[in-house]
């Protein structure tokens, strides 16, 4: 209970985020940016992306028509052990030390890169077919999906040209084939009810977190919810508001990021708070490929500055983090028996 009674006392203000167009083409003006963005608050806005409003819209609008379906129907497509489909309200807690007994008030859906079932690659986690709603109930549904897929990953591998360069590494360093020439790219609907949160009481639209990943690309619609905390071991902590920046992505650095720049960038503890309206938002969670080395970069460790963190398997780590949040699938196969 002590812990939920210093969440309450929070302070609350509103953040002020760089902002980086990545059709500037002075691309040393882009790197001094997001190098400040990186060392202050781990999140940034990213405008002139090349996904036009108009594709971004239709987005949204697909993603509230599979939302507004009866929950039966979103449970034919119900989440797989390869985080692959719908995830229903309190499926994921990701503060269990202040989510008591309860988890996000969110819903969710997991597409991922397409792999098929007979390809061997199929047999890790996190690669493998994906789940998609029936044709005939949510017509061109998976087509705008795929599409707004291929899209953000390369607006994501184009963030991480210019994340390389304030690192001091090659501007294509991130673009091996272990890390984003084969990533894990996994595009998540999500869907954020009426609920109205309460930090005294543990209630949170999305509990208080890092990503796990490299980067993560926000798209949100114009309902606010989304808060950052620089110091997450300011006491009390300091929350300020992110406001939606309509066209924008906001993104913000992962955990992974954090190992391998050895803490030089660190990624930034965030959640989302519910006002009684509906918000939907779109997030696209990008890594490196599942068997990618992560060990601290040549730039940032010297005799003074050892690296912090073990070399460690991207897919080992991602499996470990999702099986940390997700609720356990056994679950819902009892509650469907």
């Amino acid at each position: 209970m002590g812990k939920q009674s210093t969440q309450s006392s929070d302070t609350i203000k509103s953040s002020v985020l760089n902002c980086i167009d990545l059709s500037n083409p002075d691309i040393s003006q882009s790197v001094n940016l997001l190098k400040q963005a990186c060392l202050d608050s781990g999140f940034f806005y990213v405008v002139n992306h090349g996904i036009s409003q108009e594709f971004m819209d239709d987005v949204f609008a697909q993603s509230k028509k599979f939302f507004s379906l009866p929950q039966k129907e979103k449970m034919k497509v119900l989440r797989s052990e390869k985080h692959r489909g719908y995830t229903p309200v309190l499926d994921e807690i990701l503060d269990p030390q202040n989510q008591v007994h309860v988890g996000d008030y969110k819903e969710g859906y997991y597409i991922g890169v397409e792999v098929a079932e007979e390809d061997p690659e199929s047999k890790k986690p996190f690669y493998g077919p994906n789940k998609w709603p029936a044709p005939d109930v949510l017509p061109r549904w998976r087509d705008t999906m795929e599409k707004f897929h291929r899209e953000a990953l390369e607006v994501g591998r184009a963030v991480a040209k210019i994340i390389a360069l304030a690192l001091g590494l090659d501007a294509k360093f991130f673009d091996q084939p272990k890390m984003l020439g084969e990533p894990i790219a996994t595009l998540r609907l999500l869907h954020y009810g009426v609920q109205i949160s309460d930090p005294s009481k543990g209630l949170y639209g999305a509990g208080a977190h890092t990503d796990f990943g490299l980067i993560t690309l926000l798209a949100t619609d114009e309902v606010s919810g989304l808060q950052i905390c620089k110091d997450r071991d300011a006491k009390p902590q300091i929350w300020e508001d992110v406001a939606p920046l309509r066209g924008a992505f906001i993104v913000n650095l992962g955990d992974m990021l954090e190992r391998w720049s050895n803490c030089v960038f660190k990624s930034t503890l965030h959640r989302v708070l519910g006002n009684g309206q509906e918000r939907y938002s779109i997030a696209y969670f990008l890594e490196p490929s599942y068997d990618c080395l992560v060990e601290c970069l040549p730039t940032c460790k010297s005799n003074n500055n050892p690296p912090k963190f073990p070399p460690i398997l991207c897919g080992d780590y991602m499996t470990q983090r999702y099986n940390d949040t997700h609720a356990d699938l056994k679950i819902y196969k009892k509650q469907q028996a």
